[in-house]
């Protein structure tokens, strides 16, 4: 059990570090050119969106 447990943290915290390395990446590359900034806003929006919609539909 304790085995299941330690390869989910595991699991977790490479996706956290691959989150963070990703993160800084597109930040960069965000600031540096504003078209890319635009389109992250509306990409942003879209997810958002997304979300509320599943939420809605669970209730």
């Amino acid at each position: 059990m304790s085995n299941n447990i330690s390869n989910m943290v595991k699991g977790v915290s490479l996706g956290l570090m691959a989150g963070v390395a990703v993160g800084f990446a597109s930040k960069k590359m965000i600031d540096e050119n504003p078209k890319m900034r635009k389109k992250a806003n509306k990409a942003m929006q879209t997810v958002s969106s997304i979300i509320d919609t599943a939420q809605y539909m669970l209730k």
